[in-house]
């Protein structure tokens, strides 16, 4: 797939990882369809990139009817869909047996609605419109991106809503691959570390420098930009599917 050619939907696409896909797209000369709940930043991020190529959805992802809207008419305002990257996510933070006694389920359940549930909510809505496409080189209709994390693999104390969650997408993306692939539709994931985000970018000082400490080379937290990079190489190679990629400077997470 040709960047240029992009037409894509990205959830979680106003801050932070998603932002980073969306600036990279559209200065590629691709359309995109911003996808999240935070109406001020979706306009912030609207104006930043480009009103012609760029669009904002308010948008539940983890409500069937509402992405399977949401996705028609992004195509429509794209003139085409043949990507969608999911990028929204929360943290979910919580131990299972806590100060307060044990996590409440909803705690759990909300977390893994949002990353696993969100995630494969926009992909299947993206694959269905996906599928009637004309294909092209390879007999290539479109490209899914999802984002785990790290934690899929090494979840620390507090994290096992989440690292549900993202296990759940690293889990999903081969049979997901294997199901789509006569329709010419690749299926990846990448699994990044300890990026800058805004919530690390709230974090007091001593922490960060403590976190980028913490990974064995480059020795800094990663940057969304390297993040967007991985993915639009992602979308560029055929013969890349079915993979989950980690992207984290070779740390592995301790267990706190």
């Amino acid at each position: 797939m040709q960047l240029s050619d992009t037409r894509a939907v990205v959830s979680g696409g106003v801050s932070g990882l998603g932002l980073a896909v969306a600036r990279h797209l559209v200065a590629a000369g691709a359309r995109v369809a911003l996808l999240d709940v935070n109406d001020d930043k979706g306009a912030a991020a609207v104006a930043e990139l480009d009103q012609e190529r760029a669009r904002y959805w308010k948008t539940d992802v983890t409500d069937e009817a509402q992405v399977a809207a949401t996705l028609a008419a992004a195509r429509d305002f794209m003139g085409g869909l043949n990507a969608a990257v999911n990028c929204a996510g929360i943290l979910g933070a919580g131990r299972v047996l806590g100060k307060e006694g044990p996590m409440p389920l909803k705690n759990f359940t909300a977390t893994v609605m949002v990353n696993l549930v969100g995630s494969f909510n926009v992909a299947k809505a993206a694959a269905d419109l996906m599928q009637h496409n004309a294909p092209g080189e390879d007999g290539e209709r479109g490209v899914i991106v999802n984002t785990a994390s790290v934690a899929a693999y090494e979840g620390q104390i507090g994290q096992a809503a989440y690292s549900a969650s993202k296990g759940g997408v690293v889990g999903m993306t081969l049979p997901m691959a294997r199901e789509l692939a006569r329709f010419g539709i690749r299926v990846n994931t990448v699994a990044p570390g300890i990026f800058w985000t805004p919530m690390v970018d709230g974090m007091p000082e001593a922490v960060q420098q403590s976190l980028s400490a913490s990974i064995p080379y480059p020795s800094r937290l990663g940057r969304p930009e390297e993040f967007a990079d991985l993915v639009a190489y992602i979308l560029s190679n055929r013969y890349l599917n079915g993979e989950t990629i980690r992207l984290d400077g070779a740390v592995r997470l301790a267990p706190k």
